[in-house]
């Protein structure tokens, strides 16, 4: 039981350094995995020619998307333009 215990907290504190915590508009996330700016903008189905991204409050340059990770507790926020009138 002990020996099983051990590998248990092994995994738990292996998995825990790999979980990077971010938030988007306000929204807290996790991943465990090495995502871009490009690949999160992908994932939630935004119109990349339509949004500003601020990363850390600076913003990022649409050039640049697929080549920002992202890193533990980093702030993003996008902004995305509506037309009408």
């Amino acid at each position: 039981m002990i020996r099983s215990l051990g590998y248990l907290i092994k995994f738990f504190k292996k998995f825990m350094t790999q979980l990077k915590s971010f938030s988007l508009n306000g929204q807290s996330y996790y991943v465990n995995q090495n995502i871009s700016l490009l690949d999160l903008i992908t994932y939630f189905n935004y119109n990349d020619s339509l949004l500003v991204l601020e990363l850390n409050n600076l913003i990022c340059n649409k050039k640049n998307w697929q080549n920002t990770f992202i890193k533990n507790e980093d702030k993003i926020e996008i902004v995305t333009i509506v037309g009408g009138g």
